[in-house]
Parts: C-alpha cells; sequence; structure tokens
C-alpha cells in the first residue's frame, strides 16, 4: 500500500481538478485518480499527444487552460492516469470513537465515528505497480455522469451510440463514427455533436429535437442565464448556424421510434411528438449508417452507493445524485462530492464545487483557510447554478414518455438480453414486487457488466408505472465492490498488499 495521502480525487474533471488544485494550494497532500490518459474529463479530452498539434479546449469555457495546466504543475498533487476506482473502503479504528483522533500536526486525523480514513482500491491493467489500495484521510467522489440510455426497438443494433460517447471518439482518437448520422434527443449537447460530426466529414441527415420551439414565457424565464454565459450561448448558436448553413434538417418536436437494419443500422422511425413527447402521428423513415442518442446524463454514484451515502432522486438533475450538505459531505463522514454526482449541472458548476470541496476539505483537516476564499466559492455556485438550473428545466427529461417507447420486444437490459414483456410480466404476477432490486433479482436485470447503468432508470419506471408510483420510490440497484469490471490481478495486488486484512 503507498504512503497515506490527506485527500484523494477519484476523477480529473473540471470538478476533481479544481477541488484538488484548492487544497493543494492549502497545504494538503492530494492524489489524483482517473481513467484517462491526461486531466480535463469528458468535456476537456483532448487528442493523445502522439498526434500532435495544439491543444484545443471549448470556447466557452475561458478558464479550463489554466485550470489543468496549475493543476498539472502543482508540486503538491500527484497524478495516477488509466487507473479504475472499482471500490473504497472504510478503514477501522481500534479506539472506540475515532472521531476525536488528531494527527501530529494537530489536524483533525477522522474519517468520521469509528474510522481514520479510506483505502481507496485501485486497478490499473498497464501497470500492476498502480493496482492496489491508496490509504487517504479524506475522499472527494468527482466521478462525473455517463449518457442518459433510452431504450426503443432497434436500440442495440451495432451503429446505435450515446451523443457522450460519440464526441469522445472525436476528441480522443479524432474517429467519426461512420458517414450517414441521425441525431436524436433533447439534450443542448446533442447540436454541438451533430456540428462536430459535420466538420468531421459525416453527412448528417437529420437532427430530431423531443422538445418543440421555445415559448416566450420560457424565454423570460432563462433571462438569468445569460449574465456570465455568453460564449457559452453564443458557441451553441454558433453550432445551429453551420448546421442550417450545410442544409441540415432540424426538427423539433420529434422523436424516434424504432431503429432499422439486419445485423446493423439501415434507417430511424421518427414521429412527431407532443409537448410531453408522446407520439402524435405516423413514423417516417430516414436512412442513416448510425443513429445518435442525447437525452442528457446520468451522474457516476456508484462509490458512492458502494460506500452507503444517501442518495435522492431528482429527474431534472440526472435521476438520482448524492446527498450532502453545504460543505459537500455526504451522508458518510469523509466522504466529500462535487460535480456531476451531486447533480448534472455543467462544467462551471462542477468546477465551482469542486473548489469549495478542496477548500471545505482543508479546513476540515486543519488548514488555515480564508472565509473570503470559500465566499468566493459559494458565489460561483450560486452564478453557475443560475445557468445550470435554465438547462435543468428547459430540457429535462420525460421519462415516462421515453419509455413508452420500448415495445415488450424491447431489450430493456442490454447485458442479460431482459426484454420489457419480461419486466411487465413479472411485475404483473408479483403484485408485492415494488422496487427496482426486486426486480433485478428475478429478472436479472442489472446484473451483466455495466452493473445496471444502462437499465435502472428504464427498470424503476416500469416499477413505477405498474404500482402507481413515483421513480424515487421504486429504488435503485445496490452497488458493490467492483463497481466496474476490473482484471483478476486487481485483486490479487490487494492480496499481496501487506496491510490486506
Amino acid at each position: 500500500m503507498s504512503a497515506a495521502h490527506d485527500l484523494v480525487v477519484v476523477g480529473a474533471g473540471p470538478a476533481g481538478a479544481a477541488a484538488a488544485l484548492a487544497a493543494a494550494d492549502a497545504g494538503l497532500d492530494v492524489l489524483v485518480v482517473d481513467e484517462q490518459r491526461a486531466a480535463g474529463g469528458q468535456i476537456f479530452r483532448t487528442t493523445p499527444p502522439e498526434f500532435g498539434g495544439r491543444r484545443k479546449l471549448p470556447t466557452g469555457y475561458p478558464w479550463a487552460g489554466e485550470l489543468l495546466d496549475r493543476a498539472r504543475s502543482h508540486p503538491g498533487i500527484g497524478w495516477r492516469h488509466g487507473a479504475t476506482v472499482f471500490g473504497i473502503l472504510p478503514v477501522a479504528s481500534d479506539a472506540p470513537d475515532a472521531s476525536d483522533a488528531s494527527s501530529p500536526d494537530g489536524a483533525d486525523a477522522s474519517a468520521g465515528p469509528g474510522s481514520t480514513g479510506f483505502d481507496v482500491l485501485t486497478s490499473d491493467p498497464a501497470d500492476p505497480a498502480g493496482s492496489g489500495r491508496v490509504r487517504a484521510r479524506r475522499v472527494l467522489i468527482a466521478s462525473g455522469a455517463y449518457d442518459m440510455p433510452v431504450a426503443i426497438p432497434g436500440w442495440t443494433l451495432p451503429g446505435v451510440m450515446m451523443a457522450g460517447a460519440v464526441q469522445g471518439f472525436l476528441k480522443s482518437q479524432r474517429l467519426r463514427v461512420t458517414d450517414r448520422v441521425v441525431l436524436a434527443g433533447s439534450h443542448p449537447l446533442l447540436l454541438i455533436v451533430a456540428d462536430q460530426l459535420l466538420a468531421a466529414g459525416a453527412r448528417i441527415e437529420e437532427v430530431a429535437i423531443a422538445r418543440g420551439i421555445p415559448s416566450p414565457l420560457e424565454l423570460v424565464r432563462a433571462l438569468p442565464a445569460v449574465p456570465g454565459h455568453v460564449r457559452l450561448l453564443g458557441e451553441l448558436a454558433g453550432c445551429v448556424l453551420r448546421l442550417l448553413r450545410a442544409g441540415v434538417r432540424i426538427s423539433t418536436g420529434t422523436v424516434p421510434t424504432e431503429v432499422l437494419g439486419d445485423g446493423r443500422v439501415q434507417g430511424v422511425r421518427l414521429a412527431r411528438a407532443d409537448r410531453g413527447w408522446r407520439q402524435t402521428g405516423p413514423a417516417r423513415t430516414v436512412d442513416a449508417d448510425a443513429l445518435v442518442l442525447g437525452y442528457g446524463f446520468h451522474p457516476s454514484t456508484e462509490l458512492a452507493r458502494q460506500l452507503g451515502c444517501g442518495l435522492d432522486w431528482d429527474s431534472a438533475q440526472g435521476g438520482w445524485i448524492v446527498r450532502h450538505d453545504a460543505q459537500l459531505e455526504t451522508t458518510v463522514p469523509g466522504i466529500h462530492v462535487a460535480g456531476e454526482p451531486s447533480g448534472v449541472a455543467g462544467a462551471e458548476q462542477s468546477r465551482a464545487e469542486g473548489e469549495l470541496a478542496g477548500l471545505t476539505i482543508a479546513a476540515a483537516l486543519g488548514r488555515a483557510v480564508p472565509e473570503r476564499a470559500l465566499a468566493g466559492a459559494r458565489r460561483r455556485i450560486r452564478s453557475a447554478s443560475r445557468f445550470s438550473g435554465v438547462v435543468q428545466r428547459m430540457f429535462a427529461p420525460r421519462r415516462e414518455a421515453l419509455l413508452e417507447l420500448a415495445t415488450p420486444a424491447t431489450e430493456i437490459c442490454r447485458c442479460e438480453t431482459v426484454t420489457r414483456g419480461t419486466i411487465d410480466r413479472f411485475l404483473d404476477e408479483n403484485p408485492f414486487a415494488g422496487t427496482a432490486d426486486a426486480v433485478k433479482l428475478a429478472c436479472r436485470s442489472g446484473m451483466g457488466p455495466c452493473q445496471g447503468r444502462y437499465c435502472e432508470t428504464a427498470v424503476a419506471g416500469l416499477v413505477a408505472k405498474a404500482r402507481g408510483a413515483g421513480v424515487g420510490q421504486a429504488g435503485r440497484f445496490a452497488a458493490h465492490i467492483p463497481v466496474k469490471p476490473v482484471p483478476l490481478q486487481a485483486y490479487a495486488a490487494l492480496a499481496d498488499d501487506p496491510a490486506a486484512p
């Protein structure tokens, strides 16, 4: 086991980088663990240095380059790239109650009652030395988010991809997924990805937006998002103008109802939808080689769940979000959260939350943190939340309507090939089954490699529909170690660790 760190940050996106920098500036020893080869997360991902050329970051975030450069060069921050955190374990204290324990320098060394810190379990297939456990006094989970899945007939065909994944290929490998593309969804990222695909040489057959054109009242309510975000809004407007100039059809109030093809995507069925996103007319066919879906994002909360942190259901913020206090500490003392796991709100708010989390963790560990720094971070969160709140309100997914797109033969759980019909029959035959976990145990939905990331909310939605309840009441899947598939050598590294229990 490596030497203990004051703080281990899981995730090197804007939240993780900002937290690491704030904590290190305050004097903490910080380690950042991230699955990518370089800091930046999905939004600031760039091509590998082997590709050559200058680093290109989104124009709407002028602070991004300085943040990443300062964090990378800070002597108080260590980096472990290409490593997956697959579990976090509290380290039990020998004392009856460790809440009063203190470190030699007088700082609070406890991670909560009965705990002296945490073991962060990591796996690095490319470097066995990077696998094992890392001791941390505090842990910040800044693990980002992943694309919100929507199950429609044919969505398991090769060629159906999520917007974030397509953008990842473009950013990290300059790889265009195919030539003829239909994009469908509701999130503004869809327009950005369409513009990026167009620039990469793809033929955009159509962009189908589920929601209609904003009403005058919606536009008035959106005005608070404008101050301080002109560049970001200008970038989005530029994407739309370039698409229109290229002759791309952008259809509002339109949803995909079926993916057509034999062994691969060959076409997409699109239909008009009402303001609730429910189909109102016959579908038409658009020939395409790929369908890109972009309905939003789900927070990556697996590590928080595995630790037993409290979660709350908030559909507009992405679904299940990690419960936290004003200092961004979760219900498990010593575990903090920032960025998308606390609610999907974008890069600017993630950076501000990361900064506040880093400062409050430093203060909790006895470092001197000026009150003006804390006040500044909180002010930046409030400013960013005005923008994120508008986006959440205007583009919140209509989950019930999207769930109706799945037919009885549609696979809800792709890993275990469990169809909607199978789940509906189980719920009909077992009227006392009222949770997503009950469906998981009976139907195996959520037991595959993705551990429910792609089916959990659909399963919960079916339970809620059958029982006349809310999705939050239907619950969520439990998370266990490993929260992601890892090689067996990761477990061997734990067994070889002399500190292993």
